[in-house]
């Protein structure tokens, strides 16, 4: 089965920049669309970001003119840039994509948002 492999998390100060990556072990022409989401201690896992497989993107409130989701299908790769960050960003960040027929889901990486 296709396995999705995050990279990218850290800690960074507020304000600062951080791009995470999240790689396809096969090609993404059935994924239709893939996201990222985020999970804190605090509250339920929550979408952050789409990208469909024609390029449309969305994005919660929040984040929109922070964040940007982007696909590159030759790399099998989906990035989310993550620029101006808040500690309200802090959170563990969950790459995800969906087929007709599952839904799959990154292992996870952290991302830290202090001073």
């Amino acid at each position: 089965q296709v396995q999705l492999v995050e990279s990218g998390g850290g800690l960074v100060q507020p304000g600062g920049s951080l791009r995470l990556s999240c790689a396809a072990s096969r090609s993404m022409f059935d994924i239709y669309v893939m996201g990222w989401y985020r999970q804190t201690p605090a509250k339920q896992r929550e979408l952050v970001a789409t990208v469909t497989n024609g390029g449309i993107t969305n994005y919660i409130d929040s984040v929109k003119g922070r964040f940007t989701i982007s696909r590159d299908n030759a790399k099998n790769t989906v990035y989310l840039q993550m620029d101006s960050l808040k500690p309200e960003d802090t959170a563990v960040y969950y790459c995800n994509a969906r087929t007709i027929s599952i839904n799959l889901w990154g292992q996870g990486t952290q991302v830290t948002v202090s001073s």
